[in-house]
């Protein structure tokens, strides 16, 4: 299977982890001085994807980690027949590859869905992290145990939603974790498309196009050639009778 990315072939550093733009959210915790200059050392680079690149195969091996530090990605699988499901989004401070690091190969893949920086790890330097500094480890286990909550709900919204609920329930979704993880600079857009909808929520597109109309007529949200403006979260958290993210400070790496 493949063994590299469809991102820039050659890390550049950019952004020192000290100056890490991510550390001023109140969304993430914050090193400490060992910490920092642990992470900068294991910090090999910086590698930039254009939109709709494949950032990680699955089936590859890879010798690297990746976390988001701009833009917004998602992981999905094939099937035989070519048909897509959409497991995730991924956007900055999210940890990438540690699947592929840690059980030999990657059992999904990652596209880029805008224009994505990633920060390189060393997957060589992962043994040294879990002997030294026990905290680092502990967030890899949160941010592993994190994934495995966030697929459960959107298990529970596949297989026990309506349409019309899972479709507000993922709208909610991704617009609270782009508001905490600070994208978009305020703005309410989510740059999907109608077949990433249909592909996330098991639907066909004649079907989520209907649904979204239905969305529409309660001005909950807009569709724009860019993707969907997000016109009352809290309305469609209602529709889909879901609480919200209720999260602290969470850890990255």
């Amino acid at each position: 299977m493949a063994n590299g990315t469809g991102a820039n072939p050659q890390p550049r550093w950019r952004t020192p982890c000290q100056q890490c733009p991510l550390r001023s959210l109140k969304t993430f915790r914050d090193f400490s001085a060992k910490e920092l200059d642990f992470i900068s050392q294991f910090k090999s680079g910086e590698l930039s994807s254009e939109r709709g690149a494949t950032i990680l195969v699955e089936g590859m091996h890879s010798a690297h980690l990746f976390t988001v530090l701009s833009g917004w990605a998602f992981r999905y699988k094939l099937l035989p027949d070519g048909r897509r499901q959409i497991m995730n989004y991924v956007l900055p401070g999210d940890l990438i590859g540690l699947q592929g690091s840690l059980m030999g190969e990657m059992d999904h893949s990652v596209e880029a869905l805008t224009p994505v920086t990633l920060c390189v790890f060393e997957r060589s330097k992962l043994e040294r992290l879990f002997e030294r500094h026990a905290s680092l480890a502990y967030d890899l286990t949160w941010i592993a145990a994190h994934e495995e909550r966030i697929l459960d709900e959107h298990l529970l919204s596949v297989g026990r939603r309506t349409a019309l609920e899972r479709t507000a329930y993922l709208l909610s979704f991704i617009h609270q974790r782009a508001h905490s993880a600070g994208v978009n600079g305020g703005r309410r857009v989510i740059p999907i498309t109608q077949q990433h909808v249909a592909d996330t929520l098991g639907l066909s597109l004649v079907h989520t196009n209907k649904t979204l109309r239905k969305l529409a007529d309660r001005k909950l949200m807009r569709w724009q050639d860019k993707g969907c403006e997000i016109l009352d979260g809290d309305g469609l958290q209602a529709v889909a009778g879901w609480e919200g993210l209720k999260e602290g400070a969470r850890p990255f790496i």
